[in-house]
């Protein structure tokens, strides 16, 4: 039988990875796939009048099978690929396609839905659950003729099978454009630590030397330290070139799938796949989304070319007074500038931040202090990798509350960034508490050596757990409700939310201890670290909006205005940063387009997301500040309005229920120094 077929008997109903095999995941998704369907045929010829039982519920039951293998083989494709997953995806894309097709164009279905909706008075939660699958589908083209179904069906597997191919490209060039030195002289500015973990790298592919990994945004931390600026200069050329020629080039797959998008939103009577994809999101529209992102560009770029002015003063000083500051030198001088004008070097700050301290004594206390979860890891347990780290979550009294999986190392079969997946979605329903993973690339020390963490490891570290919590908090009845089924405007929220306790004095001072001596860190360090919070943010808003203006603008295509030649997507690229106001050279977007991988997954048209989400996180942030802060009643009080919700209402209601009112978007320009500039 297969491990999918039923529910797994472990813990929590952990997959069993100690007898599932690569090897399973397909039979297990096809088989899977046609139960559900042959378990909504049972739905729709059921005679009875439509009930919550024998509809609502049996559709919600319908695709365990598929869901159990589903969720297993996207966390493993992403976390740790190998070519028989990434053959199998790109070989199942049409299947996967043409299986949601199949639920989401059904017309009897919607029908059944239809009639449930108004002849059975439905619990909120219910009633919610119901109009949101009428909503989806009368948006995925339901009420279509046959002939623009078929279109839209062979569309959507074209997209799907695009989408799979450009993954593979991304992750194949990210490790081809990896950087071997081989003169350590070349490496002056990291630490020890730091190099010796470049060695380690190296040494994992049958490589002498030091290996520089790329990360998945353009930005590479190493920049920051390193002092040659050759190799500075060769590090950004590298990422910024990943998907532009070479083996992997990325960019006609790119047209292709930007022009099969466009055409499918034109069938679903939308001018544009933008607005297709605003109109399922909080945010409604695509001039919404549009209006947000013009308002906050103009004072991003002034204060990221006033931060460039400081920038170019060490610069001038340190090389020529001729030289011309690049994308490679902004970062590593914005450091110079912070440890002048502010006393403060993040180099000198990494002994204190020991991966096991900030996850333990960070992470986990400020979730402790908050809503009163422990955690305990479980070493009995296997995870898919070695990585994977498995930790049981209890309640305040000792009750089992769900499972909690860290995989946090970088390696070569893993996509770039970081995330979080379910492997089990919280549910009444069927009585399942929450299995949830965090996915990042921290780099790995040497064996024996501690993993010191950069800023930027930390932060991403409290963001991703707070997807976590999302979905260890969730109180939901049906499982497509669960934590972070919400729309993807909405879903960064939380997670943006518990960015906060990385800064908070009391968590900071418990996490940042010297990893050889049990210091803590000075206390002078974290005033300036406070202090020097709000620099940078030029550079960041507009690198970030950089991005987030380049995906709106590919996906404000009509087919017709796509380009055709791959030669042009860098040109069009150019020209949509200059007309949005950002094309600031030195301050490239966080992501260009031939390694946008949140344009060709998931986010598309939605990296918007991030700063819509920020809106409603730094607004509560100050609900948080006024109300105590790290308390137990404030924590409480997030979990039941917000937290536990998660998909069972709508999100914009429950962050009224916590705040009382609309998100205001002052807190937000508070935050990124973007006031003054905003009103002038």
């Amino acid at each position: 039988m297969n491990p999918f077929a039923e529910r797994s008997t472990l813990p929590y109903e952990l997959p069993d990875y100690s007898v599932i095999t690569p090897e399973d995941y397909e039979p297990g998704m096809v088989e899977g796939m046609a139960a559900q369907l042959a378990a909504i045929d049972a739905i729709t010829s059921n005679p009875e009048p439509p009930t919550v039982e024998n509809t609502l519920h049996a559709l919600e039951l319908s695709g365990q099978y598929y869901q159990r293998a589903a969720l297993a083989f996207w966390n493993q494709r992403s976390s740790d690929a190998t070519p028989l997953l990434e053959d199998l995806e790109e070989r199942l894309a049409p299947q996967f396609s043409a299986h949601e097709d199949a639920i989401v164009l059904n017309r009897a279905l919607y029908a059944r839905l239809k009639e449930l909706q108004n002849t059975v008075e439905l619990e909120p939660d219910a009633a919610y659950n119901v109009a949101t699958r009428l909503a989806d589908a009368r948006r995925a083209g339901v009420t279509l003729t046959d002939a623009e179904q078929e279109n839209l069906r062979d569309l959507n597997a074209q997209i799907t099978t695009l989408e799979a191919q450009f993954g593979r490209e991304l992750l194949a060039g990210a490790n081809e454009a990896a950087i071997l030195v081989e003169d350590e002289a070349d490496l002056a500015g990291l630490s020890d630590a730091e190099k010796d973990s470049l060695k380690a790298a190296a040494e994992a592919q049958g490589k002498a030397g030091w290996l520089m990994e790329i990360q998945l945004p353009t930005h590479q931390e190493l920049i920051t330290q390193l002092d040659n600026r050759d190799l500075r200069a060769r590090l950004q050329s590298a990422s910024e070139q990943r998907g532009t020629g070479g083996a992997h080039d990325t960019r006609a797959i790119i047209l292709d799938i930007i022009k099969a998008r466009a055409e499918r939103a034109q069938i679903l009577g939308f001018p544009h796949h933008a607005a297709c994809v605003a109109d399922g999101e909080t945010a409604r529209t695509s001039g919404a989304i549009d209006a947000l992102l013009s308002q906050l560009a103009p004072p991003a770029v002034a204060n990221a070319r006033a931060e460039a002015t400081d920038v170019e003063t060490i610069l001038h000083r340190d090389v020529s007074a001729e030289a011309t500051l690049q994308s490679s030198d902004f970062r590593y001088y914005a450091e110079a500038v912070i440890r002048e004008r502010f006393s403060l070097d993040d180099a000198a700050l990494r002994p204190y931040l020991e991966l096991n301290n900030v996850l333990f004594k960070g992470v986990f206390e400020a979730a402790t202090r908050l809503y009163g979860i422990t955690f305990t890891e479980r070493a009995d347990l296997v995870g898919y990798h070695p990585d994977a780290r498995v930790f049981e979550v209890f309640e305040e009294n000792g009750e089992g509350l769900g499972l909690f999986i860290a995989d946090l190392f970088t390696r070569p079969s893993k996509h770039g960034g970081a995330w979080m997946n379910n492997l089990v979605e919280q549910n009444r329903l069927l009585g399942q508490p929450p299995v949830v993973v965090n996915n990042g690339n921290i780099v790995r020390a040497p064996e024996g050596q501690p993993t010191l963490l950069t800023w930027d490891d930390v932060i991403m570290l409290f963001h991703e757990f707070g997807h976590a919590l999302h979905g260890l908090l969730s109180q939901v009845y049906y499982p497509s409700q669960s934590g972070p089924e919400v729309p993807s405007d909405f879903v960064e929220y939380p997670s943006q939310v518990n960015e906060m306790w990385a800064w908070d004095p009391e968590i900071l001072a418990s996490y940042a201890i010297h990893y050889e001596t049990g210091e803590p860190i000075p206390a002078e360090w974290i005033t300036a670290k406070l202090a020097a919070r709000q620099y940078g943010e030029g550079y960041n808003t507009t690198a970030y909006l950089g991005a987030a203006l380049l995906d709106q603008a590919w996906h404000h295509l009509a087919p017709e205005d796509v380009p055709t030649d791959p030669a042009d997507v860098v040109p069009f690229e150019q020209a949509a940063l200059a007309a949005a106001g950002v094309d600031f050279a030195p301050v490239p977007p966080r992501y260009r387009t031939t390694y946008y991988n949140h344009m060709f997954s998931g986010y598309g048209a939605a990296y918007y997301s991030y700063i819509w989400s920020e809106v409603l996180d730094a607004d509560t942030v100050t609900w948080f500040e006024s109300n105590g802060s790290l308390t137990r009643a404030n924590g409480d009080t997030f979990r039941n309005k917000l937290l536990g919700r998660g998909g069972s209402q709508d999100p914009l209601q429950s962050f009224r229920d916590l705040r009382g009112r609309d998100a205001d978007i002052q807190p937000l320009l508070e935050r990124r120094g973007l006031t003054a500039r905003a009103a002038s």
